[in-house]
């Protein structure tokens, strides 16, 4: 690409305030682009966790991959499954507020019943292991009356708590490519930040 086209494919504005419809034509077609390219970036993010393995038994791909599989296993629609595939997504990242990662990536893409799955596994997951590190096991308790409570804790027992296996199930990330792109269709728009 010219330094031509580079140009010409760029707002003309410094300051938010001074851009024009034509500025924000360009700049919606980039988002666009982008959109369309987020099934592939998370995919390849995914793969940033083969390896790492955190102190278990199996690394974080291994243990995403078995948590995909075995809601794909369990007949979960695609939503669930791409969910249970990216629910630690931020482990790496963000590792003390992992869940807000996976959350915040498919909240524009899933049920709100799901993205309050994945926002609150982190302190459904800590019934299984706070009481051994000096914390709460039952912090989750705050959210009790939630209409979600039960399928938040549902997901961490049947799925997150049960899926490091090194002998388990895993199918190969390629097995979750489509569901991934299905979930991820494109918006039109630009989503303010």
């Amino acid at each position: 690409m010219s330094a031509a086209e580079t140009t010409e494919s760029r707002a003309a504005f410094h300051q938010m305030k001074d851009g024009t419809a034509e500025d924000w034509k360009i700049i919606g077609r980039h988002h666009a682009e982008l959109c369309s390219g987020l099934a592939d970036r998370t995919l390849a993010h995914l793969r940033l966790l083969d390896g790492d393995y955190g102190g278990f038994a199996v690394d974080r791909l291994t243990h995403s991959l078995q948590t995909a599989t075995l809601a794909l296993r369990d007949g979960r629609d695609d939503e669930y499954v791409v969910a249970a595939l990216l629910h630690d997504i931020g482990d790496t990242l963000a590792p003390n507020n992992h869940p807000e990662i996976g959350a915040a990536i498919l909240k524009p893409y899933v049920s709100p019943r799901v993205h309050w799955i994945v926002a609150h596994h982190g302190i459904f997951q800590g019934y299984y292991f706070w009481h051994h590190i000096g914390m709460d096991r039952d912090a989750r308790e705050a959210y009790r009356d939630h209409e979600w409570f039960d399928d938040c804790a549902e997901f961490c027992e049947v799925y997150d708590q049960a899926a490091f296996e090194p002998q388990g199930e895993t199918l190969p990330l390629e097995e979750f490519e489509a569901a991934v792109r299905r979930v991820f269709v494109p918006r039109s728009g630009i989503i303010a930040s």
